[in-house]
């Protein structure tokens, strides 16, 4: 009976410990030493920029005016007020977008925003169709670069997605930023040398507008993001990053902005693990899909904060048992993983981070792990399984 107990603990490690690994490789071949890639040529399509908007007022103007002064002639953008009870529409209207309104209680989401906007949009389809969210800007030459990636590739682009802190923010927004910077950046980059697909990310999204038949876009998903991302891999047509586009936004600076937002993302996330993983999985395989495979093990890496409090509760009970008389092999198994994600944080920190927090601010990220601990009690006790909106600084 201690022996299968002990069988049982290591296989259940192995699971903790994939995910470790997949972020150790990720990491690892980002920090390889850039290869140059052909800059993207061609006849700049025709392009409509879509913005999804919800109560968005403060900062929509800023987000119009940064993709005007990127678009051409012929080109679009579009700003689909959703069910609003401020003046984003009108806000828009002055800043000059173009702009529709969509009122249901009983849809609610950012998927029947995303919808509901292609479908105006289908009266002058353009070539490609770029998503940018209502708080975010754009880097220099970010729409040329992602439509023409696009279509090159034949595939939907993602921009490089960072948040920023905001300036005089705390010990834990800054490593919120840091811990952003290796889930949107290192780990996408790394998966790319591979020639690996991307997840999408929400906003700095470019799609072909013939390939959006492809997919469901009406979806009151959590992280519709995800979902579409998996979509598109199913069709054979897994997402290509374009780090060279670069699309920025701010973290909340109130408290309540930021548990909201963190709250809606990761336990969108571990909803997908939890749910949709094994199935992904089988799929994948049983269907010879390859990037769907990546992809999916891409997901399997959960956020870096759970994954310290999981490894490392592994880590003590392994060697707690292995005191008492258990076999050693969970013991080494588990100290692997610590090793491996060790050496991953401090990889991604030394190439990628030390413009963002110091060493001794990443000292720190163990007491911000605890902190979110009552996050994941959530999670068991009370998901959220509906689209809510982040609360800004200032509504």
């Amino acid at each position: 009976m201690i022996t299968l107990l002990g069988w049982l603990f290591s296989a259940l490690l192995v699971l903790i410990v994939l995910p470790v690994a997949v972020l150790f490789v990720q990491v690892l071949l980002a920090c390889l030493p850039v290869r140059s890639q052909p800059s993207a040529r061609g006849p700049r399509p025709r392009v409509a920029v879509l913005v999804p908007a919800h109560n968005e007022s403060s900062g929509i103007v800023a987000t119009i005016n940064s993709v005007r002064l990127q678009l051409q002639e012929g080109d679009r953008v579009l700003v689909v007020a959703d069910n609003c009870s401020d003046d984003t529409a009108e806000q828009a209207r002055m800043a000059g977008a173009e702009v529709v309104e969509r009122s249901n209680d009983q849809q609610r989401g950012k998927g029947y925003a995303l919808d509901f906007g292609a479908r105006h949009l289908a009266s002058d389809a353009p070539d490609v169709m770029i998503i940018i969210d209502a708080d975010c800007e754009l880097g220099e030459g970010t729409i040329e670069r992602l439509a023409l990636c696009c279509v090159e590739s034949g595939r939907p682009a993602q921009a490089l997605d960072l948040m920023r802190a905001p300036a005089g923010a705390g010990l834990k927004v800054r490593l919120a930023e840091f811990a952003w910077c290796v889930k949107n950046q290192v780990r996408p980059r790394g998966w790319t040398r591979l020639g690996l697909p991307c997840p999408l990310m929400g906003t700095g999204m470019a799609f072909l507008w013939r390939d959006l038949a492809l997919i469901e876009l009406a979806s009151g998903h959590i992280v519709e993001d995800l979902k579409m991302g998996l979509d598109f891999c199913r069709s054979g047509k897994p997402p290509v990053f374009c780090p060279d586009a670069l699309v920025t936004s701010y973290f909340p600076r109130s408290e309540e902005g930021l548990i909201s937002q963190r709250t809606r993302w990761e336990h969108g996330h571990l909803g997908v693990i939890l749910g949709e993983v094994p199935k992904l999985l089988v799929e994948s395989v049983s269907r010879r899909n390859w990037s769907l495979l990546a992809m999916t093990l891409d997901l399997l890496v959960p956020p870096l904060a759970l994954l310290t409090l999981v490894l490392v509760a592994a880590f003590v009970l392994s060697w707690l048992f292995f005191l008492l008389g258990a076999s050693g092999a969970p013991a080494l198994i588990a100290s692997a993983g610590v090793a491996m994600l060790g050496m991953a944080i401090l990889l991604a920190w030394s190439r990628f981070g030390r413009g963002i927090i110091s060493f001794s601010t990443l000292l720190y990220a163990p007491f911000y792990a605890l902190k979110k601990i009552p996050l994941y009690i959530g999670f068991v006790l009370k998901r959220q399984v509906e689209w809510v909106r982040s609360k800004r600084d200032d509504n």
